[in-house]
C-alpha cells in the first residue's frame, strides 16, 4: 500500500502542493472565525439527576441558579443597617433588577434582613441574580455588567462574584495567558526547529504541516458546531497536539529520507522506502493517539467529548499532511530539503557504523542497560513507583474561584465570602418536588420537611415557600418572595450551605439532603449535587474508556509487531509512567508543595476533569513514541534475526529523533505552565513530565532492559495468531532496491546534511 502511495505522491506531487495549498486557504477563510460558535460550558452530565432537576427548575418553575453575586461594602465605621447604606443596597438591587435578562434578584435588605446575607461583622451584605439563557448568553451579558456594577459612589462600594463572573475571569485569564505564551514559544520552536533540522527550509516543513493540521481542525470543529456543542477549550487542544505531531511525523520522515539518501539511493528510491518504513510507522502512531482520545467520546460531558473531536482531527490532519502534502513537498525539493543548512553533521553511513560499532550515544545506553537489565529496570521502576506514590490519596472536586490567581477580582471576592460570611449563597442546593399538587394544600408537609432539611449537617438556610428556617426553626415566614417556589404542580427548596460546595464535607451534604426523609419524590441539584453527579458519571465510564484504549492499541501494536509480548510490556510500563505523572501531581498542585514557585492556590482536590484528559492525550503520546521505537528495532530484527544488536541499532537510530520531537512537545506544553488559571498549569506541565519520563526512563532504560530479558520470546505469538499476523497483519520486509549509482554523486552531499543530532552536537 504506501508502495502504491509513494509512486501515486512522486506522479501527482505539485497537483498535491496545490490542492494542499488552496484547501488550507478555504480552511483558515472557514475556520477562523471557529471560537465565535463554541461554547463555554459542557460540563454536566445530562443524564444525572443534578442536570435534569435543573432542566426542571427552568422549565417548570422559572427558576434559575443565582450565578451572579454583588458583594455591598460599607463604608468603615458603618453598617450595613445604617439608613443610607440600606436605601443604597435597595436601589442597587432595583436597578440590577430592571436589566434585561437578569431575574429573581434577592438581597439582605429585600429579604427581610436574612443573617446569612449579611456579614459576621455587619459591614458587607449579598445581592445575588440570576440571568436567562445559556452559558453562552450568561457569559455576554456578565462581560457587559461587571464593569459596570464594579463602584464605589462613597456611599457604598460594589464589587462582582459569582459562577458567572468566575467563568468569564478563568475564560479572559487563559485566553491572554495562551496567547502570551504562544508568543514566548514560536519564535523558539522555530529556532529549535532550524538547529534540529538542520537548515531553514527543513524546518519549515513542520510548521507547514502543523498549520494545514490546525487550521483543518478549526473548519472541522465549525462544521460539528451546525449540529452539536463543541467546547471553547478544545482549541488550546488542537494547537498544541497540532504543532507536536507535526513535528513528530515530519522529524521522522525528513529524518529517514536523509538517512536513505545518504545510502545513495535516488530521490524517488528514498522517498518509496521512507514511505515503506517511517510512513508506515506514522500510520501506526497516529492510530494509537486517535484511539486514546477517542475513549474521551465514552465520557457524557461535551467538554471532554469535544477534546476527543478536535483530537482526532488534529491527528489525522497531521498525518496526512505527513504521508502525502511532505513527502510531495519532498519529491520537489530533492537534496534542496538542506539548503540553508547549519553546520556540518555525520554521514548517515557513518552514524550507523558508530551504532554499531557502539560508538552512538543512544547505542551506548542501550548496551549498558542489556548488560544489566535486572539493576537498571529495578532502579527506574524503583523511582517510577516514589513518584506515583501520592496517587494513592488522590481527591477529586470540580473547579471553583480558586484556580484564578489572588490578584482576580471574583477570587478577591469569594475569598472575602469563606472569610467573613456563615453561608455560601450562591452555592446553595435546590431540592425539587414535582407533581405534588397545589403546594398551598401541601404547606404543612412543606414546613416540616424544611425543618428537617436545616437541621441536616453544614446546612446554614433553607428557604421555601412556607418561608425561612434555620437549625429546625422558622426564622421568618413567607414573604412576597417567597412565591417563586410555587409551580404549577409541584414546588422547591433552596438549600443554603455553611461549608464548601465542592469539598469531601460538600458531597456528603449532597448525600445527607438526597437521604432527608420526604414527603413527596424529590430530586437535587446545585453545585455539591452536581460534584457527586459528576464523579459518579466520569468514574463510572473510566474502566470502559481504558478497557478501549489498552484493547485497540494492543490490536494496532499486534497488527505492527506481530508479537503479543510487545504490546503487553508497553501497556504495562506506560501506565507506569503515567502513574509516576499523576503522583507528582497529586504532590504538587493538590497537596500544595511548589505551590509558591509555581503560583496557585492548592485546594486539596483535583479538578475531576484534567487527570481524565491528561491520561487520554499522555497515554496516546507515550504510545507514540513507543511506536516509533519498536517499529525501528522490529525493522532491524527481521533483517538480523539478533534481539540486541536490533534495540541497540533502534534506539540509537530512533534516540535522537524522539529526543528532539519530545524536547519540543514538552517545551510546547510546559508553556502552559505560565498560565493564571491552576488547571492550566497542572495540565501542561503534567503532560511535560509525561512526555519527559517517557522519553528517558522508559525509552532508554525499561525498554532496552525488558527487551533483553524477553530475548526472542519479545516477538511470540500463539500459532493461530501468527497465522492471522501472517496473513493480515504489516510485515516489516522491505524489498532490497539497488542504489542508483547516478545518485551516489548526490547522496555523497546529501551525505553531509543528514538528519539532526542534537546529542553529537
Amino acid at each position: 500500500m504506501m508502495e502504491a502511495l509513494s509512486r501515486w505522491i512522486i506522479r501527482r506531487r505539485r497537483s498535491i502542493v496545490v490542492t494542499a495549498v488552496f484547501g488550507l486557504v478555504l480552511a483558515g477563510a472557514f475556520g477562523g472565525g471557529v471560537a465565535d460558535h463554541l461554547t463555554s460550558g459542557g460540563f454536566d452530565d445530562p443524564a444525572s439527576e443534578s442536570y435534569q432537576a435543573r432542566q426542571v427548575l427552568e422549565d417548570e418553575f422559572g427558576a434559575l441558579d443565582p450565578k451572579l453575586l454583588l458583594l455591598v461594602t460599607a463604608p468603615e465605621g458603618s453598617t450595613v443597617d445604617d439608613p443610607e447604606v440600606r436605601a443604597a443596597g435597595l436601589a442597587l438591587g432595583e436597578e440590577l433588577a430592571r436589566e434585561a435578562g437578569v431575574v429573581q434578584v434577592v438581597s439582605y435588605w429585600n429579604q427581610g434582613d436574612a443573617p446569612p446575607l449579611r456579614s459576621t461583622a455587619g459591614h458587607q451584605a449579598l445581592v445575588l441574580a440570576a440571568i436567562e439563557g445559556d452559558d453562552d448568553a450568561v457569559d455576554e451579558l456578565v462581560t457587559e455588567l461587571s464593569p459596570r456594577y464594579t463602584r464605589s459612589d462613597g456611599t457604598v462600594s460594589v464589587r462582582v462574584g459569582g459562577l458567572a463572573e468566575i467563568f468569564r475571569e478563568v475564560g479572559e485569564t487563559i485566553e491572554a495567558d495562551l496567547t502570551r505564551a504562544e508568543l514566548i514559544t514560536l519564535p523558539i520552536t522555530i529556532i529549535l526547529l532550524i538547529l534540529i533540522f538542520g537548515s531553514v527550509v527543513a524546518a519549515s516543513l513542520p510548521l507547514a504541516v502543523g498549520i494545514m493540521a490546525v487550521l483543518g481542525t478549526f473548519a472541522t470543529l465549525r462544521v460539528l458546531t451546525s449540529f452539536m456543542d463543541v467546547s471553547v477549550y478544545a482549541l488550546n487542544l488542537t494547537t498544541a497536539l497540532g504543532l507536536g505531531l507535526a513535528i513528530d511525523y515530519s522529524l521522522f520522515i525528513v529524518s529517514r529520507y536523509r538517512e536513505e539518501l545518504a545510502e545513495g539511493r535516488s530521490n524517488d528510491q528514498a522517498l518509496r522506502r521512507t514511505m515503506q518504513t517511517a510512513g508506515k510507522t506514522i500510520i501506526f502512531s497516529a492510530a494509537t493517539v486517535a484511539i486514546s482520545l477517542s475513549a474521551l467520546l465514552v465520557f457524557p460531558l461535551v467538554f471532554l467529548r469535544s477534546f476527543a473531536y478536535s483530537g482526532i482531527a488534529v491527528v489525522a490532519l497531521a498525518a496526512l499532511g505527513a504521508l502525502v502534502v511532505l513527502p510531495a513537498l519532498l519529491s520537489i525539493l530533492g537534496p534542496r530539503v538542506d539548503k540553508g543548512r547549519i553546520g556540518r553533521r555525520r554521514t548517515g553511513r557513518a552514524q550507523a557504523r558508530a551504532s554499531v560499532d557502539g560508538q552512538g550515544f543512544w547505542h551506548r545506553i542501550a548496551v549498558g542497560v542489556m548488560a544489566r537489565p535486572i539493576p537498571a529496570a529495578t532502579a527506574v521502576i524503583a523511582v517510577l513507583l516514589v513518584l506515583g506514590s501520592p496517587f494513592l490519596h488522590i481527591e477529586f472536586a470540580l473547579s471553583d474561584d480558586r484556580v484564578l490567581p489572588e490578584s482576580a477580582s471574583s477570587r478577591q471576592v469569594h475569598d472575602e465570602l469563606r472569610t467573613n460570611f456563615t453561608s455560601r449563597e450562591s452555592s446553595a442546593l435546590q431540592v425539587v418536588a414535582e407533581g405534588t399538587g397545589d403546594p398551598a394544600l401541601r404547606s404543612s408537609q412543606i414546613d416540616s420537611y424544611a425543618q428537617r432539611l436545616s437541621t441536616v449537617a453544614g446546612v446554614a438556610r433553607v428557604d421555601a415557600l412556607t418561608g425561612s428556617y434555620i437549625a429546625g426553626s422558622l426564622v421568618q415566614g413567607p414573604t412576597e418572595l417567597s412565591q417563586r417556589f410555587a409551580g404549577p404542580d409541584g414546588t422547591f427548596l433552596s438549600v443554603v450551605p455553611a461549608i464548601e460546595p465542592f469539598s469531601d464535607e460538600g458531597e456528603q451534604l449532597a448525600h445527607d439532603v438526597r437521604d432527608t426523609a420526604a414527603p413527596f419524590a424529590v430530586e437535587v441539584t446545585g453545585p455539591s449535587a452536581d460534584l457527586v453527579d459528576s464523579k459518579s458519571s466520569l468514574f463510572g465510564r473510566m474502566p470502559l474508556a481504558v478497557a478501549i484504549i489498552a484493547l485497540v492499541t494492543f490490536v494496532v501494536m499486534f497488527m505492527m509487531t506481530g508479537s503479543v509480548i510487545v504490546p503487553i510490556k508497553a501497556l504495562v510500563m506506560n501506565l507506569l509512567s503515567l502513574s509516576a505523572t499523576f503522583g507528582a501531581m497529586v504532590f504538587v498542585f493538590q497537596d500544595g508543595h511548589l505551590s509558591e514557585l509555581l503560583g496557585f492556590s492548592a485546594t486539596g482536590s483535583l479538578d475531576a476533569t484534567v487527570p481524565i484528559l491528561m491520561f487520554c492525550i499522555a497515554f496516546g503520546l507515550s504510545m507514540d513514541y513507543e511506536v516509533f521505537l519498536l517499529s525501528r528495532i522490529k525493522e532491524e530484527y527481521d533483517l538480523t534475526g539478533d534481539n540486541e544488536h536490533s534495540v541497540g541499532l533502534g534506539l540509537e537510530r530512533t534516540g535522537r529523533i524522539v529526543t528532539a520531537a519530545s524536547a519540543l512537545l514538552a517545551f510546547v506544553f510546559a508553556a502552559f505552565a505560565t498560565s493564571g488559571i491552576s488547571f492550566i498549569k497542572m495540565f501542561g506541565v503534567g503532560l511535560a513530565m509525561a512526555v519527559v519520563v517517557d522519553a528517558t526512563l522508559v525509552r532508554g532504560v525499561l525498554v532496552p532492559a525488558f527487551m533483553k530479558l524477553a530475548g526472542r520470546a519479545n516477538w511470540w505469538a500463539p500459532a493461530p495468531l501468527r497465522r492471522f499476523h501472517d496473513r493480515y497483519g504489516v510485515s516489516e520486509h522491505l524489498a532490497d532496491e539497488p542504489v542508483d549509482v547516478a545518485a551516489v554523486g548526490v547522496a555523497v552531499g546529501a551525505a553531509e546534511r543528514d538528519s539532526a543530532d542534537l546529542v553529537s552536537r
